[in-house]
């Protein structure tokens, strides 16, 4: 049995300072519990700072409140860090402080103006979210960036962001109109650029504001000559205080220059006032292929001159890793490479027009270009229109988590991945620092921006290793020398965060410069300290000296305490880098239901791949081995120290467990195995979950709802002979009342049809090894063996019969298999003993089956792919035959299906995809399309997220309005809009069955579409 995990007390200094908020009215979210703050204690960096507390403001208001409890004299020691997506590479927005989190609320597009092109918007407004309501208009936020599904506007200004397509686009500050800020005093303002009259009202006034503005207009005036000098003249100038641009052309003062890219310690940003540009019309890549990556940096510079909008490379470790990735199969035919040609990089080559003829155009000039010869070319490729383009760029956002995509602890990781040189010098530049890696004897990847000098490198280390962890600080400096060497900085796009102790170096003598600006806006040290300036006074306060890279807290050092060999038994969760993929804001992406729903941070992959680590740690430091604990929990039997978990679970010492807060973000998980095919790195939720869950019921009891849905597959059989009962029991009040206090709600009735009696009257058999034994090779060959699941069978048994139809007409023997327990529900509820007991039977009796060289076609996706899964996971499970998705198949036999049907004219057809088929086997949902196209009929896939039921956690009373909001978020939208000439499927039977509960809609198998068009 575990121990209990005493859960981190808050700081008691820190409570007061809550209380002191609530009285003085702020109205946000207060979170302190050691759940939340773990999770908050890591970004997309190498780091690990725990926070005291984190407040979620609703508006500026709430802002302002906590500015003005900080200013009291009994909170002056306490500093904070505003924080918006998380996903920053260099610890930005970490802080041992108070973290301020504008993404939960204060998400609100405030104002589109399509006129004027400007939208403003709150801070944590997600970047695509925002390009989303714009594209209406035919209007787009320009600056582009790999994280633009989960990074918030308010990010982007902190760190002044750019990426792909910057030489067209500029950066975040070229398109900042004005910005309201929340000073230290309580304060705000609306900054934004003004004459020269305006800005002397402004620096007359005797507050805050107009020291602010006299200060930052003396350096612009005083130091302009030594700015000029300093500056590199690159598209990636230095952020973070940008002396070089506080004055514009227009000669308007601006002092957004200085608060774009100043991560938070000068002021808090509330609101941002944004123009917008035009989407292009036409847009086309132009894919090239090279033999050796140095060529590729080198051609990048005469692809350059070409005037295309932008010019991305990817070297041949991060090409290797989206080959096996899930959305490779969209792009593989514009990026792939022929069999006798080995590509080691490649350059994308973007080029936009504002009609056909004008992209034609540019197109043929580059391709003229290349049609000219380079003898490390080895072909290349055009995608056109936004659809395929797009998907493309899908694939060089996701190369950052790729790279963390490897298996073993020595994993890319992201300290000098954004360093910026002019683009004449960048092939020179990469030659030395590869030279520089290779004599350390580290791997890399490489990928990024070679129009705009900047390449993203991520050194394979693993720091818990006493000889790799040396590296961090001889790498980091010898790659500062190699920046200065050829013209560079070390900061070209990510922001300085904990590498701010080179700031000076680069800045040199205009470092005081940066000095005083932090003093005018932040003179005790309180915003974000440590990070890119240190006032040279703070009053009475003692000064922290600015960050060093090996001196700030790393995930390491939790690493090292868990262990090598633990981490990698817990399915990635350890080697989650905090990418942040799991937090993106569309609702028809399927990663993370549970996240969109609650936006709470810790119910989300990332989230519960932090607490898993964190439990880990803290069971390591009391010497327990959780593997050893599962071993010795399943050799007992499950009746064993019952009454020990029942005293644990009602003893009153147990309730600051930190278990219970890691089994609450745990409990809202739906097991959809999204983030298992979506995230980059494939942490496995569900995999590590049902470890936790199987070592915290060793300690503590379990839900009534647990044992009855660990046995729903035995249980169906026997509910399925006293029908009439059951479904009385589940239509009445008092039977409602009754299964809401077993924990279960919103079940489904079982239909009058039984798939027994069906099969008898049809002479269906039950396909048994030694019948099957008896058949030709020829027979076998023909015979199909349908292996259904237990829903499908007693909740949908029309579907299992019109496959049985099919196969048919088809002119085949179908048969169908013995009743066997899956186990799904088993897996996801923790009982894996009796999963891998119940496992073993079931792949011994299909394995026996498929040795006969039958086909076997499953139902269910979900189901399904769990004997691909779970089972493959699991010791000792003796299957190796697949058993095949109902489009696997039915694309097997398109030449039989083909002029087989008559197809009524008016008739529209769409399907509503299974998200666990969606996300781990997503070239799979082309069958489909291969499939109704044989039928004549010209199939859309609808792009739409959860539906929110997810096998039974839609049935569970305390998930039920989760899973209600997440249908009306994504599948209410497609099904409520259907028009009557509108067929509309769905593959997952818990989808239809949410259809049907919520909305009175049966979706229809396509099995049952395509038995009916057969028919």
């Amino acid at each position: 049995m575990i121990p209990r995990l005493e859960s981190r007390a808050v700081d008691g200094l820190k409570t007061p300072f809550f209380d002191r908020l609530a009285q003085l009215g702020f109205r946000g979210d207060v979170e302190a519990e050691a759940s939340s703050r773990t999770v908050f204690a890591t970004d997309n960096s190498i780091y690990q700072v725990e926070p005291a507390g984190i407040l979620f403001p609703t508006n500026i208001d709430d802002m302002q409140v906590v500015a003005a409890v900080l200013s009291e004299p009994e909170f002056r020691h306490l500093d904070i860090g505003v924080r918006g997506g998380g996903t920053g590479t260099n610890g930005q927005a970490l802080t041992s402080g108070i973290v301020i989190d504008c993404s939960r609320h204060m998400n609100r597009i405030l104002e589109i103006d399509p006129v004027r092109r400007v939208a403003r918007v709150q801070a944590g407004v997600i970047k695509d979210q925002l390009n989303r309501a714009l594209k209406p208009h035919g209007l787009f936020f320009a600056p582009e960036l790999s994280t633009s599904n989960r990074a918030t506007i308010g990010g982007m200004v902190s760190t002044d962001a750019c990426g792909q397509g910057s030489c067209l686009y500029g950066k975040t500050s070229n398109h900042v109109m004005g910005l309201r800020i929340v000073l230290t005093d309580g304060s705000e303002w609306w900054s934004r650029p003004l004459e020269e009259a305006s800005l002397i009202k402004v620096m007359v006034r005797e507050d805050l504001i107009g020291r602010i503005h006299r200060v930052v207009n003396r350096i612009a005036r005083d130091e302009r000559e030594r700015i000029d000098e300093l500056f590199p003249r690159i598209n990636r100038y230095m952020t973070g205080y940008d002396l070089a641009h506080i004055y514009r052309q227009d000669g308007q003062f601006d002092l957004n220059s200085i608060l774009c890219g100043s991560e938070g310690t000068l002021a808090i940003i509330a609101e941002a006032e944004l123009n917008l540009l035009p989407i292009p019309a036409c847009v086309a890549l132009i894919n090239i292929r090279y033999g050796d990556f140095n060529a590729a940096l080198e051609d990048a510079r005469a692809l350059t001159v070409l005037k295309v909008a932008s010019v991305e490379t990817i070297d041949e470790t991060v090409l290797g890793l989206a080959r096996k990735d899930v959305g490779w199969s969209r792009i593989a035919k514009y990026v792939s490479q022929d069999a006798a040609e080995t590509a080691n990089g490649i350059n994308i080559v973007e080029v936009l027009a504002d009609d056909e003829t004008e992209l034609e155009a540019k197109i043929e000039a580059v391709t003229k270009a290349l049609n000219g010869g380079h003898a490390d070319r080895l072909g290349y490729t055009i995608a056109r229109g936004h659809s395929d383009v797009e998907a493309i760029w899908a694939m060089r956002k996701r190369a950052v988590g790729l790279l963390g995509n490897v298996d073993g602890p020595v994993r890319p990781i992201a300290f000098v991945e954004d360093t910026a040189v002019p683009p004449q010098n960048l092939a020179a530049y990469i030659r030395e620092f590869r030279a520089l890696l290779d004599e350390a004897g580290v791997s890399y990847g490489m990928f990024g921006h070679v129009d705009a000098g900047v390449l993203h490198v991520r050194p394979a280390l693993d720091l818990t290793r006493d000889d790799h962890m040396p590296m961090l600080r001889r790498i980091s400096d010898a790659v500062v020398a190699l920046t200065r060497k050829h013209g560079g900085i070390l900061w070209g796009e990510h922001g300085k965060g904990m590498r701010s102790e080179y700031v000076p170096e680069f800045f040199g003598d205009l470092y005081p410069s940066l000095q005083e600006i932090k003093c005018a806006f932040d003179p005790d040290n309180r915003l974000n300290p440590g990070k890119i300036a240190t006032p040279p006074s703070a009053g009475d306060i003692v000064l922290e000296p600015l960050l060093k890279i090996d001196e700030v807290p790393l995930r390491a050092a939790t690493d090292r305490v868990i262990g090598n060999e633990i981490r990698s038994a817990f399915d990635n969760a350890a080697y989650c880098n905090g990418n942040g993929a799991c937090f993106d804001f569309d609702e028809s992406s399927a990663m993370c239901p549970s996240f969109k729903a609650t936006g709470d941070r810790r119910q989300s992959p990332k989230g519960r791949a932090m607490l898993m680590r964190e439990w880990l740690r803290l069971l390591a430091e009391k010497g327990i081995d959780p593997r050893q604990e599962a071993a010795r929990l399943r050799w007992r039997s499950q009746f064993a120290g019952l009454a020990t978990r029942i005293i644990n679970s009602v003893n009153p010492r147990n309730r600051t467990d930190f278990s219970h807060e890691v089994r609450e973000a745990m409990d809202t998980c739906l097991s959809c195995k999204a983030c298992a095919g979506q995230c980059p790195v494939k942490v496995s939720v569900p995999a590590f979950r049902s470890k936790f869950l199987e070592l915290y019921h060793g300690r503590y009891s379990r839900p009534l709802k647990d044992p009855l849905v660990a046995a729903i597959e035995t249980i169906l059989p026997k509910m399925r002979r006293i029908r009439w009962l059951y479904n009385l029991v589940i239509a009445t009040s008092l039977g409602k009342r009754m299964t809401r206090l077993a924990g279960l709600t919103a079940l489904p009735a079982l239909p009058r049809t039984s798939l027994k009696t069906q099969l008898k009257r049809r002479g269906i058999q039950i396909a048994d090894p030694l019948s099957l034994a008896t058949l030709s090779p020829y027979e076998r060959k023909r015979t199909v063996v349908f292996v259904p699941d237990a829903f499908t069978a007693h909740f949908d048994p029309d579907v299992v019969l019109a496959a049985i139809n099919i196969a048919s007409n088809m002119g085949m023997m179908p048969a169908l298999a013995a009743a066997h327990t899956n186990g799904k529900a088993l897996h996801v509820h923790g009982y894996l003993q009796r999963f891998e007991t119940a496992a073993r039977r079931t792949a011994d009796y299909l394995q026996g089956l498929a040795d006969l060289g039958v086909t076997l076609v499953g139902f269910d996706p979900s189901m399904t792919l769990t004997f691909r899964n779970e089972y493959k996971a699991a010791t000792g499970i003796p299957l190796t035959a697949t058993i095949l998705l109902p489009q696997e198949w039915l694309a097997t036999i398109t030449d039989r299906l083909a002029g087989s049907t008559t197809v009524t004219p008016g008739k529209r057809y769409k399907l509503l995809p299974h998200c666990t088929e969606r996300t781990n086997v997503p070239s799979l949902l082309l069958d489909w399309k291969k499939v109704f196209t044989a039928l004549g009929i010209e199939l859309s896939i609808v792009d739409a997220g959860c539906c929110g039921m997810a096998g039974t956690f839609g049935h569970e009373t305390r998930n039920r309005a989760i899973a209600e909001r997440l249908y009306e978020m994504s599948w209410a939208i497609p099904i409520v809009n259907a028009t009557p000439e509108t067929v509309m499927m769905a593959t997952g039977y818990s989808c239809r069955s949410q259809a049907k509960e919520i909305d009175a809609v049966r979706l229809q198998h396509p099995f049952e579409v395509i038995n009916e068009l057969l028919t």
